[in-house]
């Protein structure tokens, strides 16, 4: 197991970059949505069309979570649902004209955002953020999955 130091190093640079990228705010992005609705509508214009189930799953949010976010999104005029052509319970969630105008600011904001910081680093420093942040986050994921399918003691 890693050191106790180590561990609260690491609990400190994710709490000071929770609060440097916005995270604490209402709003993040430069955008009048919550961090989740940010989430859905750069996850559903990456990923493409999918139905909230799938949403919540990759977004860890539960069902009604999803339902009500959904529902903020579509009025907003930000999301369309459609139905499935494989199955006609399901609707399928996709973004609209202004929901891919919304994810292009939203891109251009985060990557201005990630620039800055990248500028104050060398190239190498700049490589090794990316490799240490891939690999925590992988390890993050990883650990969580490995947790879900632990049997009880």
């Amino acid at each position: 197991m890693a050191g106790l130091s180590l561990i609260d190093d690491i609990r400190a640079a994710s709490r000071l970059m929770v609060r440097e990228l916005g995270f604490m705010d209402a709003t993040v992005a430069a955008s009048d949505y919550p961090p989740s609705a940010v989430h859905t509508i750069l996850e559903i214009g990456i990923r493409g069309p999918m139905n909230s189930g799938e949403l919540g799953d990759f977004l860890r949010l539960e069902k009604s979570s999803v339902s009500r976010l959904v529902r903020k999104l579509i009025d907003c005029g930000e999301l369309r649902e459609t139905p499935d052509e494989l199955d006609a319970r399901s609707k399928r969630l996709s973004l609209t004209a202004k929901g891919r105008r919304t994810m292009a600011a939203l891109h251009a904001f985060g990557r201005q955002q990630v620039s800055g910081a990248l500028a104050v680093l060398t190239e190498a420093e700049q490589r090794k953020v990316r490799e240490g942040m891939m690999l925590y986050a992988r390890a993050l994921r990883e650990s969580r999955n490995e947790d879900a399918v632990e049997p009880a003691a």
